[in-house]
């Protein structure tokens, strides 16, 4: 029973990630999330209050991960400069990911306050992991440094997502290059 939960509640969460990729917030709704799992509208109300819990989870459950991606392509960097970039391009490089999709959808969507700060939360966590690299290149306020830096990232994932006329590796390049000089001083 509790394994048939498990899996019913994962098919809900792939399909909210599908319903914010492919329509924003106003595609996430309950009827959908019913019609896409093949279950009836009032069974998903047993396993989400509302749809701010759905995203509260989505949240939990994808940010990690997407997190991990970055550190990880930041650990096979060998210099501070390089973890800055490796920070950078894998951010943007998971721009295509539905995972992300999703979590764009979300943010820019009318949340409660608890799922507005779970977003702040996990975007805090992903700023942190550039803070010690921006401190060994000597940068004199890496934190500052750090929230400025995922600026510049969060307006290249901007203007991916809306298929501007550039190309998505063109804006990488241009992100990367802005924020190196930047850092350097």
């Amino acid at each position: 029973m509790a394994e048939h939960r498990s899996m019913q509640r994962a098919a809900l969460l792939d399909a909210a990630r599908c319903l914010l990729s492919e329509g924003g917030t106003e595609a996430l709704t309950f009827p959908a999330l019913a019609e896409r799992t093949g279950l009836a509208r009032s069974s998903v109300y047993e396993y989400f209050r509302s749809r701010a819990a759905v995203v509260e989870e989505l949240c939990e459950v994808d940010f990690p991960l997407w997190a991990a991606e970055v550190a990880s392509a930041m650990q096979l960097a060998e210099s501070p400069e390089g973890k800055v970039e490796a920070y950078v391009r894998r951010q943007l490089a998971l721009v295509g990911d539905r995972r992300h999709r999703a979590v764009v959808a979300i943010s820019a969507s009318e949340l409660d306050a608890g799922a507005r700060e779970k977003i702040r939360a996990a975007h805090g966590g992903l700023v942190a992991m550039i803070v010690e690299a921006l401190g060994q290149m000597g940068h004199a306020q890496p934190r500052l440094a750090a929230m400025l830096l995922q600026g510049v990232v969060d307006a290249a994932v901007r203007r991916i997502e809306l298929g501007a006329a550039e190309d998505p590796a063109a804006v990488t390049d241009t992100a990367v290059t802005m924020v190196l000089r930047g850092v350097r001083g």
